[in-house]
């Protein structure tokens, strides 16, 4: 394919009619003025709508869109990216592509699937994750993502005894704002799901059956010592609701960085003896979400970044999961997210260049672009942080 041989010399712009789309991706309506679109960079920014013809080109995701699904889980580094260049674009890559189609055509009467995105640290998996989700908030799925597990079984800075069960500890803050950023997300659900049981949070506050689940929500959120129970109490009606006749909504079940549920954890105890993650109330519910359940999909990544006590080298869900996980999540869909290819390379490069994130003159020089390749290796998370620097 010749798009990765166009030359860096040559303004990569050319005059086109710009389509506007209506609800079916097919149907077009030409405008009259025209405007130019680069070839790196795709004018379908509906995520359903996108194919094979769009891999390897950046879409835009609206500012409206980035404010409520992702108020917490896009990367740090995506969100300074995107803060610098005035607009949040993300590539469109065949692993979200491959799931986006598994879910197209996917039965929800039967238990959910689960998809799991692996690979080297650094090839774009929570990108590809964010794709995927971008795809089912806009097919009006209730969306609940945790961006990364692996910050609930380390450095947790208030742990307390749990008042439902005295084997397990509360996470409050964590529990929180996870219930804050879930009620952004999913602010249009909230009143319209109700309780399916009656909660007694203390001898004089309850929650009872057939109220709102934003009420639910708002005790989590006022009532930060109950947040933790309130987070399980969520996950549970949803989790019970999925898939029944009476229930109008699809369920997105997203969790960046899965392996932690099944690996070992930092938090201490008071002797000083390491808190196992099943013993964590919010570990404990969210396992359960893993499994059981209708009408919707396990969506998943695993991360080495965060991944306590085990080999940086390892990247495969054998390796990852463990035992315990890997049978858990048997049966599973893998789907390998490798580093960037010469057409995503020089469509990265371009947008690069585009955004005038590349200074350095030798940069723009064939000899420059070589340079990054060889000192990236195609990685999206190494190619990042070099051109940071230039």
């Amino acid at each position: 394919m010749a798009l990765h041989r166009l030359s860096f010399r040559l303004r990569q712009t050319v005059t086109h009619v710009r389509s506007l789309h209506t609800s079916g991706c097919g149907q077009q309506h030409e405008a009259v003025e025209p405007e130019q679109f680069s070839v790196f960079r795709t004018q379908e920014n509906d995520p359903a709508c996108h194919s094979e013809k769009q891999m390897g080109q950046y879409y835009t995701l609206p500012s409206a869109h980035i404010r409520t699904l992702f108020p917490h889980g896009l990367p740090r580094r995506y969100q300074q990216q995107a803060k610098t260049f005035n607009e949040a674009c993300m590539m469109v890559r065949q692993p979200s592509l491959e799931v986006i189609s598994y879910l197209k055509k996917a039965d929800y009467s039967k238990p959910s699937l689960r998809y799991v995105f692996y690979g080297l640290k650094g090839s774009g998996k929570t990108m590809s994750l964010c794709h995927t989700l971008h795809f089912c908030y806009t097919q009006g799925w209730l969306v609940l993502h945790v961006p990364d597990a692996h910050l609930w079984v380390k450095n947790c800075k208030e742990l307390l005894p749990s008042s439902y069960n005295t084997s397990r500890f509360d996470q409050p803050l964590q529990a929180t704002e996870w219930l804050r950023n879930f009620r952004i997300t999913n602010e249009r659900f909230l009143s319209k799901i109700k309780t399916k049981q009656r909660y007694a949070w203390t001898k004089r506050e309850f929650t009872e059956e057939g109220s709102p689940l934003g009420q639910l929500v708002d005790q989590g959120i006022s009532r930060v010592k109950s947040s933790s129970d309130v987070v399980g109490a969520v996950m549970k009606e949803l989790r019970t609701q999925s898939g029944q006749p009476e229930s109008d909504f699809r369920l997105a079940v997203a969790v960046d960085g899965v392996n932690a549920l099944w690996g070992r954890s930092t938090i201490k105890k008071e002797d000083k003896s390491a808190v196992d993650p099943e013993q964590l109330t919010l570990v404990y519910n969210l396992k359960k979400l893993m499994t059981n359940w209708t009408g919707g999909a396990i969506i998943t990544t695993l991360s080495q970044t965060g991944s306590l006590y085990t080999s940086k080298s390892s990247y495969l869900p054998q390796e990852l999961l463990g035992e315990r996980g890997f049978d858990t999540m048997d049966p599973l869909i893998p789907v390998s997210v490798p580093d960037y290819s010469e057409k995503e390379f020089e469509s990265c490069y371009l947008y690069f260049m585009d955004r005038q994130w590349l200074q350095h003159p030798q940069s723009r020089t064939e000899d420059g672009k070589k340079e990054l390749i060889f000192l990236s290796n195609r990685n999206p998370s190494m190619l990042d942080r070099i051109s940071s620097f230039l």
